[in-house]
């Protein structure tokens, strides 16, 4: 690659540093008096291969391949003189009439050979067709019909006509339609959209250098042509200007092209039309002794003036683009080329038997069961880089806490609200004959009950929410590694479903049973409990001496843990208060037990389920249901048409790439 930009970069050098009086001295050459001399000198034997080569890889349409080509581009107005300019370079007649002259994209390839018979060829739609001066222009409009149809509709799809010639420049050119904004009788409404359309696609790559003819006649900041070229080339510097019908507008034209109120990088060059039926060889002349004499066109500097001046030009910075842009061309191909290659490598290879088949899918198994390895398990995501969601142990660390944050938020509430009252009530409606200041235990668990009825609902919705997001990974992961056999890809989906459904059921009746035990009785080993409920009860001779012994007989009283309470109330109560205060201590106590257990409970469930769900009921869910009545892994021998219509593409860019990798070599040897 190192010498490939080497020899690229010698030939762009070349290219841009000719001295301005050997420019001179050039363009002297190619304005001879010998009518039948070409009408550009030969600038060097190395602009024909370097043509050839992009000429091969446009016929090979690489462009189709994301990869843009050195693209002289040729656009204009309706009537600026588009097709006059083109007809001069390549000393043929081009279709002549009212409204769309050109209709598609019409690629001129250029040619000089010391033949003097002509050959011209056009090629469309897959056809070769010859044809010669006196009948091109009635070929072209022939070629254009079948391409757009009849009428005066265009098309995107091109026309090549490619012109081998003693005398013409050696040049590859793209003419698109000249710009309209009123459609006439017979066009669609909506002509200048479409035409739009096809010059922005042609003039927007960088490596496009747009030709602009404008005409004399007109304000060139009023050219559309012009504000196009201006929206994909601000700096200008792609964009060179012919100018047009200088011998019908002279006045001013000298400042209009000096003056460059439009930003034309590259420059302008004035020429002269051809007139009636005069020969290419007679309007060379007439322009000539035009710009000489004429007495406001003189005074143009004359290395802008003429249409040999104007291929002169074009060849040079259509060699200069070419070599600058070279490179970066057989970079993008050999890339393209290795992507396509690993691409294809990366495809299933289509399967001829039951067994190999089963191979394969139990190698999708496989790799789906090591992945959610580690996602669910290990906390590993190479992966899933960027993928947050698939971040599975980090996420279900996030959904435990607040899960935990939930329940104590719910059961806490406001603990000073009503303090006692919840208790007192109980013990007035679980009273029986028997010792007094005895705490019966349906007292205790009554209250239990109801708060945990209370929360009852969060850990079942908890257990809910994260098999939901267990499914959504699950089947992710499934998705992906099967991805290149979609007609199995709805079995791997129902059975992913079906699992994920039954692990779920499955927590949400051990959520249940866990709540229901936590109903059933009061009970716990951990000395927490004890150490707890001491605490509190410290609190209670004091409490009892503020609310039934105070003199003052406080309204508020403030405990620790509960903050500042009502006690008036609770006088009313003196002979159950004792007994209250005691089972309120003891619920507060145990209850920080009973939200411990239910999410440790969980969290060590969910640990379990999940180590389960991968290491042994994945396997065994997808293979029941793809081996089992109905399953279809016969289908793995079907390619789908997805799958087939992907390969085709693939082998048809590699194919495409390999050929266009060649015609670059040759110019890089």
């Amino acid at each position: 690659m190192a010498e490939e930009c080497f020899n690229a970069s010698l030939l762009e050098k070349e290219y841009s540093t000719v001295p301005q009086h050997e420019e001179e001295n050039s363009l002297a050459l190619v304005v001879p008096l010998d009518q039948n001399a070409p009408i550009i000198a030969s600038y060097n034997d190395r602009i024909r291969p370097l043509l050839d080569t992009v000429d091969s890889l446009r016929h090979l349409m690489i462009t189709r391949e994301g990869i843009q080509l050195p693209t002289i581009v040729v656009v204009g107005d309706q009537s600026s003189g588009k097709s006059s300019v083109l007809e001069s370079l390549a000393g043929i007649n081009l279709p002549r009439g009212q409204g769309i002259c050109t209709r598609v994209p019409l690629i001129m390839r250029l040619q000089h050979q010391p033949l003097p018979q002509p050959e011209l060829v056009l090629e469309f739609n897959g056809k070769v067709v010859k044809t010669d001066e006196e009948h091109v222009s009635e070929a072209i409009n022939l070629a254009t019909d079948e391409i757009a149809g009849l009428g005066k509709g265009i098309s995107n799809a091109p026309l090549t006509l490619e012109v081998r010639k003693n005398g013409v420049p050696d040049l590859t050119m793209v003419d698109l339609p000249g710009i309209t904004r009123v459609p006439v009788h017979g066009q669609p409404e909506d002509i200048y959209d479409q035409i739009r359309e096809i010059i922005m696609e042609y003039i927007t790559p960088e490596e496009s250098i747009i030709l602009n003819v404008l005409s004399a006649t007109v304000d060139f900041t009023t050219c559309e042509s012009i504000r196009m070229s201006q929206m994909v080339d601000k700096s200008g510097e792609r964009t060179l200007a012919v100018v047009t019908k200088s011998d019908k507008a002279p006045e001013g034209l000298l400042e209009k092209v000096t003056a460059d109120d439009v930003n034309i990088g590259l420059g302008y060059v004035c020429v002269r039309n051809r007139i009636g039926d005069e020969s290419y060889e007679e309007a060379r002349v007439e322009e000539a002794k035009l710009f000489e004499t004429h007495p406001m066109l003189s005074k143009i500097d004359k290395s802008i003036v003429g249409v040999p001046v104007l291929a002169q030009r074009l060849v040079q910075i259509q060699a200069k683009s070419i070599a600058r842009n070279l490179p970066a061309i057989v970079k993008s191909i050999n890339e393209k080329l290795n992507l396509n290659v690993a691409e294809l490598k990366r495809m299933p290879k289509k399967m001829s038997s039951l067994s190999e088949a089963m191979t394969v899918f139990m190698q999708i198994i496989g790799s789906a069961k090591e992945s959610l390895r580690k996602i669910l398990l290990r906390g590993e995501f190479d992966e899933y880089p960027d993928e947050k969601k698939m971040h599975c142990t980090a996420r279900l660390v996030e959904m435990l806490n607040q899960y935990s944050d939930e329940l104590h938020t719910n059961a806490a509430g406001n603990p000073a609200k009503n303090f006692l009252m919840e208790e007192i009530m109980v013990l007035e409606e679980t009273k029986g004959i028997g010792l007094p200041n005895f705490l019966p235990r349906t007292t205790f668990l009554t209250v239990l009950q109801r708060k945990v009825n209370g929360i009852s609902s969060i850990p079942i919705s908890f257990a809910e929410k994260v098999w939901n997001y267990v499914e959504e990974v699950v089947i992710s992961v499934i998705m992906h590694h099967s991805d290149n056999y979609h007609q199995l890809q709805s079995s791997f989906r129902r059975a992913g479903h079906n699992l994920i459904a039954k692990m779920k059921e499955r927590s949400v009746n051990w959520v249940m049973e866990i709540v229901e035990m936590e109903k059933q009785t009061d009970y716990t080993c951990n000395p927490e409990y004890l150490s707890d409920w001491n605490k509190l009860m410290g609190q209670q001779d004091f409490f009892m001496k503020e609310v039934l012994n105070d003199e003052e007989w406080p309204s508020k009283v403030k405990l620790e843990g509960f903050g500042e309470i009502e006690v008036e109330k609770l006088r009313q109560f003196p002979h159950v208060l004792q007994q209250a205060f005691d089972m309120k201590m003891r619920m507060t106590a145990y209850w920080k037990i009973v939200l411990k257990r239910l999410v440790d409970f969980m969290a060590l469930h969910l640990l379990l389920s999940v180590g389960n769900l991968v290491n042994k009921e994945f396997e065994r869910e997808i293979v029941n249901e793809l081996m089992g009545p109905g399953g279809g892994i016969e289908r793995m021998l079907d390619e789908s048409p997805s799958v087939t219509a992907k390969r085709l593409k693939i082998n048809k860019s590699i194919e495409l790439l390999k050929k266009s990798k060649e015609v670059v070599a040759k110019i890089m040897d």
